[in-house]
């Protein structure tokens, strides 16, 4: 039996006041039309918050401060086996730009299960709601 290709992710989970940024995947793309949080692939020999910080840049064409690890989570799919780490995300310089994605927009941490997420997500969707309400 084949194994599955590894593929390591990290995701930005950007936050602008208690709003969280969302994106929805584009036609290209496996997973088409599944919202996630903005992330990109990077190699060991890469470390995973300087990936996410080149990503961001490239894909959304703005700067974020990286902070705490929100959720590690381990999925597989037909294409492959996703290790997505996301970590909490400021914005710094500029303001995200679609390249990659087809829409975005920005949630209150109760409003992210509205939406259809990228499997992967989904840990981090129910660690960030529950946060959120014990907050409240």
């Amino acid at each position: 039996m084949e194994s599955k290709k590894i593929i390591n992710i990290v995701g930005a989970v950007i936050t602008k006041g208690e709003e969280i940024l969302c994106a929805q995947r584009g036609n290209e793309k496996a997973l088409t039309g599944l919202w996630e949080f903005p992330r990109g692939k990077f190699d060991q020999e890469e470390l995973s918050q300087e990936a996410l910080q080149r990503e961001i840049q490239e894909e959304m064409h703005c700067t974020v401060k990286i902070g705490k690890q929100v959720e590690h989570t381990v999925c597989e799919y037909d294409f492959g086996v996703v290790h997505l780490t996301a970590f909490y995300c400021t914005l710094v310089v500029g303001i995200p730009l679609l390249t990659e994605h087809i829409p975005m927009k920005w949630l209150q941490p109760n409003e992210l299960s509205q939406l259809e997420w990228a499997p992967a997500d989904i840990s981090a969707i129910e660690k960030l709601t529950s946060t959120y309400q014990s907050t409240k």
